[in-house]
C-alpha cells in the first residue's frame, strides 16, 4: 500500500475526499506502525511504519485508504515500567482520535503488556498479539449536513435538567421498535421525546456515551458496566448505542431530533481517567502509545497517581493531552452539536502542584475557548484525592453539582434535627458557596437524586441499601443514604404507608422545584422508577435500571401529573428562578407588600430571628419570595409530625392569595389561577403548601 509523508495535523485519521492522512502523538516512541484490517476487522492485511515524525507527531498519507477502513496502531519503544515506559508492539492500540470504533472488546490475556500470573508481575513482558480480540478504529467521512439547524439555546436561568441513560430510557418502551430500543435512534423516537416535552424539562443530560468497556471482572460475574464510566476513547460514540448496521452519524441524528423539540443535549464526560486502570491493567491505547505523557505517574514511575479511585489519572497538564481533551470537547460541540458537558470528578482535571487550583491551566483553557465558553459547563466538584471536595470553588462560568443540597434536603425531610439553617441556605442556591466573582444562582445544580444512589421512590421506601445483585455481598455503594422508609423496609401494601411515601415524594420534588438554582431530575423519578433498594446499580444492565413505560399505577400516574404541574409553575412564576442571589434586599421603594426579595416567617406570621433559626429543633418555616414585577409566592414547609397553622398579617395578609400546590393532597394549580385562600393556612404534617399572589 502506498504511503506518503502526509501532515502532522490534524491528529487522527482524516479523509480528504481522495485519501486519508493519519497522525498520532507519541513523544517517547521509536517507531509507529499503522495496521490495516479486512472488512471483518479480524484479519490484519497490512502493517506499515508511519514515515515522518514532526514535533512528536508521527504521520503518513495513504492515497488508497477510504472511509470504512478498519485500522489500529502498534507502537515500538522501551518496555521499562520503572522509567514510566510500557511500549509493546505486540499490542494493537486504539487511536486516541478515532471517530468510530467497530466491535466490542473481547477480553483475553494477550491484552496485557506483561504476562499475567508472572512472579515479576508488570515487570514481565508479553509477546502475544492482542489484535484479534481488540475493537478496530474506523476511517469515517465526517461530512454531515445540518442545514438550517438551530440550537435551543436555553438560558441557564430557565434550565431544568433531566439526567438519563441512553439504553435505560428506551430499553422497555413498548412503542419503540425492538431493534431501536437502547440506541441513539431509539432515544430520538418521537414518543420518547414527547414524554420529555410534556414533562417540561429543557435539557437532557446523558450518562457517558463515549466508547467505554465492560470490566473483565463484571463480565465474569454475568454483569456489565451499565453506567459507562470506563472510557477508552473520547471521540467515538459507544458502539452499543448505535443501531446494528447504522453509521456513527446516528448520534447526530438524535441530537437533531431533540433540538427540533427544543431540548438541549448535555454529555456526562469522563476525561479524568481511562479504562486502562493501574499498572496491572491492560494495554489498549494510551498506555502503549506514550504512558509517560498520558498519565499522571507517581514519583516511582512504575505506579500511577490516582485521584479517581479507578487506578489512573489522565495527565491533562501535558500540552498534547490537554489538546486531546480540548479537541474532543470541540468535536462534540462543533461536529455533533451538543450543548454542554457535565465533568465526572472534575477536580482531578484541575490539580496542579498536588492540589485543586481554580485557575488551573485546563480551567483557563476552557473558559477562554471561543467554542467551549459558549456552552454549558457543569462540574462534579469532588474527587478522591486530598482536599477533593470543592463544591462552590469552580471559577465563574461553571455550574456545579451541589452535593450539600442533596444531603441537607434529604436529611430535613427525614426529620433530622437542626437542619433548618442549612436548608434555608440551600433553598436560595447556596449563596454562601456560590455567590462570589459575579456567579449567578444557576451555578448551583440542585438535585435530590442522581444515577449514583437511590431513586426518589427508593429514597422514601428503604432505610438501607440492598445491593446484593451486584455480587459484592452488599459492601458496595454509599452507606449514608439519608433516606426514610416511612415505617416499612421496601414493598408494602399498607395504604397509610403508601400515602405517606407519596407525600414524601411530593415534598422532595416540590422542594427541588421551588429552590433557586438549576434543578436536576433523575430519569424515571417522575413515574416512580425503583431499583428495589440498590443504590449502586452501575453494573445492572437489567430491568432494575431501565425505565418502565407500561401503564403506571394510579399513584405513579398522579405523581407524574404533579411533577408536570410543578415544572410548569416554575417556568411561569419568575420568583422561583431569579437572575441574582436573594439576600433579603429591598425591592422597588413603591412596592406595597413587604418590599424585600426574600424573607422568612414563623408560623405566627412574624419574621424569623437569629434565635428562631437555631432554637431547639425547628422544622417549620415560611419562605416569602418576591420580585420587582409584583409577583409573590409563599412556600410553607412543615417537616414535623404535627399539623401547623400559619397566619399572615400586615401587607402580606392583604394580598389576594391563590393556592399553587399542596403536597398533602397532591393538588397543583395554574399560577395565580388556583382557588382563593386566606390566612390562617392549615399545613399538614410532613407537607408543603405554596400560594401565589400579586402586589399592585
Amino acid at each position: 500500500m502506498r504511503v506518503e509523508a502526509g501532515s502532522p495535523t490534524p491528529l487522527g485519521a482524516k479523509w480528504d475526499g481522495s485519501g486519508t492522512n493519519f497522525a498520532i502523538f507519541s513523544a517517547n516512541a521509536e517507531r509507529v506502525e499503522l495496521c490495516f484490517f479486512d472488512a471483518t476487522g479480524r484479519r490484519e492485511t497490512d502493517r506499515i511504519a508511519l514515515p515522518e515524525k514532526t514535533h512528536d507527531i508521527w504521520h503518513g498519507y495513504f492515497p488508497e485508504v477510504r472511509p470504512g477502513q478498519p485500522y489500529g496502531y502498534r507502537v515500538h519503544g522501551p518496555y521499562d515500567p520503572d522509567a514510566g515506559h510500557r511500549f509493546n508492539p505486540n499490542k494493537l492500540l486504539i487511536d486516541p482520535y478515532a471517530r468510530a470504533l467497530w466491535g466490542e472488546l473481547r477480553w483475553h490475556d494477550s491484552m496485557f503488556g506483561y504476562r499475567l500470573g508472572s512472579t515479576r508481575e508488570d515487570l514481565s513482558y508479553d509477546r502475544r498479539d492482542s489484535g484479534p480480540a481488540m475493537p478496530k478504529c474506523m476511517v469515517v467521512d465526517e461530512a454531515v449536513t445540518w442545514g438550517n439547524h438551530t440550537r435551543p439555546g436555553v438560558p441557564w436561568q430557565n434550565t431544568i435538567i433531566y439526567e438519563a441513560h441512553v439504553k435505560g430510557m428506551t430499553a422497555m418502551h413498548p412503542d419503540v421498535p425492538d431493534h431501536l430500543r437502547g440506541t441513539f435512534a431509539g432515544l430520538a423516537d418521537p414518543r420518547v421525546i414527547d414524554h420529555l416535552v410534556k414533562l417540561g424539562v429543557t435539557t437532557l443530560e446523558l450518562m457517558p456515551v463515549h466508547y467505554f468497556l465492560d470490566d473483565r471482572h463484571l463480565l465474569q460475574k454475568g454483569l456489565r458496566n451499565y453506567w459507562g464510566y470506563n472510557t477508552l476513547n473520547f471521540f467515538a460514540p459507544a458502539a452499543r448505542y448505535v443501531t446494528p448496521g447504522a453509521k456513527h452519524h446516528e448520534f447526530k441524528y438524535m441530537v437533531r431530533r431533540l433540538h427540533e423539540a427544543g431540548i438541549e443535549v448535555i454529555l456526562d464526560v469522563v476525561y479524568n481517567h481511562t479504562a486502562e486502570g493501574n499498572q496491572m491493567g491492560p494495554t489498549l491505547s494510551f498506555r502503549g502509545i506514550d504512558n509517560l505523557s498520558y498519565y499522571v505517574l507517581s514519583e516511582h514511575k512504575r505506579y500511577y497517581h490516582d485521584t479517581t479511585g479507578t487506578g489512573n489519572t489522565v495527565n491533562v497538564a501535558h500540552p498534547r493531552v490537554m489538546q486531546m481533551v480540548m479537541d474532543s470537547l470541540r468535536y462534540w460541540v462543533e461536529v455533533c452539536q451538543v450543548d454542554g458537558f457535565r465533568f465526572d470528578l472534575a477536580p482531578s482535571m484541575a490539580r496542579e502542584g498536588g492540589g485543586f487550583d481554580r485557575s488551573a491551566a485546563w480551567l483557563d483553557a476552557v473558559m477562554q475557548d471561543p467554542v467551549l465558553s459558549e456552552v454549558k459547563m457543569i462540574a462534579e466538584p469532588w474527587d478522591l484525592g486530598h482536599d477533593g471536595y470543592q463544591v462552590g470553588n469552580f471559577p465563574p462560568g461553571w455550574a456545579e453539582w451541589n452535593g450539600r443540597y442533596r444531603d441537607d434536603v434529604r436529611s430535613y425531610w427525614r426529620g433530622d434535627p437542626h437542619l433548618l439553617p442549612a436548608v434555608g441556605r440551600d433553598l436560595l442556591a447556596s449563596a454562601d458557596l456560590f455567590d462570589h466573582n459575579g456567579r449567578r444562582p444557576w451555578a448551583s445544580v440542585n438535585f435530590v437524586t442522581a444515577h449514583d444512589g437511590f431513586t426518589l421512590t427508593d429514597l422514601v421506601s428503604y432505610n438501607e441499601k440492598h445491593n446484593e445483585a451486584n455480587g459484592e455481598d452488599n459492601r458496595d455503594g454509599h452507606g449514608d443514604n439519608r433516606s426514610w422508609n416511612c415505617g416499612v423496609e421496601g414493598h408494602t401494601d399498607d395504604v397509610l404507608i403508601l400515602d405517606l411515601r407519596d407525600r414524601m415524594r411530593r415534598n422532595l420534588m416540590a422542594t427541588l422545584l421551588v429552590s433557586q438554582g438549576t434543578p436536576m431530575i433523575l430519569m424515571g423519578d417522575e413515574v416512580g422508577r425503583t431499583q428495589f433498594g440498590n443504590n449502586n446499580a452501575y453494573c445492572q444492565d437489567t430491568e432494575m435500571s431501565w425505565l418502565g413505560w407500561g401503564e403506571h399505577e394510579t399513584r405513579d400516574a398522579a405523581f407524574h401529573e404533579f411533577v408536570r404541574g410543578l415544572i410548569a409553575a416554575r417556568r411561569d412564576i419568575g420568583v422561583f428562578s431569579q437572575p441574582r442571589f436573594l439576600h433579603g434586599d429591598l425591592l422597588d421603594e413603591n412596592d406595597e407588600a413587604g418590599g424585600r426579595d426574600v424573607c422568612w416567617l414563623r408560623s405566627d406570621g412574624t419574621e424569623m430571628t437569629d434565635e428562631d433559626w437555631h432554637r431547639l429543633d425547628p422544622k417549620v418555616i415560611g419562605m416569602v419570595l418576591a420580585n420587582g414585577g409584583g409577583e409573590r409566592a409563599i412556600v410553607f414547609f412543615n417537616a414535623s409530625g404535627e399539623d401547623v397553622v400559619f397566619t399572615l398579617d400586615g401587607a402580606l395578609g392583604e394580598i389576594a392569595w391563590r393556592k399553587l400546590f399542596g403536597t398533602d393532597d397532591g393538588s397543583v394549580h395554574p399560577p395565580f389561577d388556583g382557588p382563593e385562600v386566606a390566612s390562617p393556612f392549615d399545613v399538614a404534617a410532613h407537607s408543603i403548601l405554596a400560594i401565589t399572589g400579586w402586589s399592585r
